[in-house]
């Protein structure tokens, strides 16, 4: 197994259960809000094969207000 696929997995998987504790009746967003920041930054490098080989992050659509 490549030497970050673990640390990419789990931190996927935190981000998942963040948000789902987030649309729950009482959640405190104030906490989802600094720990799913947290957790996005703490984000490695995707393991190689997570995306094609010619993929391009700014290949895609330009998002509104972009020019």
């Amino acid at each position: 197994m490549c030497p970050n696929c673990e640390d990419f997995a789990r931190t996927v998987l935190l981000l998942g259960q963040l948000a789902l504790y987030a649309d729950m009746a009482g959640a405190d967003l104030d906490f989802v809000e600094a720990v799913s920041a947290s957790l996005a930054v703490s984000l490695p490098e995707p393991p190689p094969g997570t995306f094609p080989d010619d993929y391009d992050p700014d290949g895609g659509p330009a998002y509104p207000g972009d020019s």
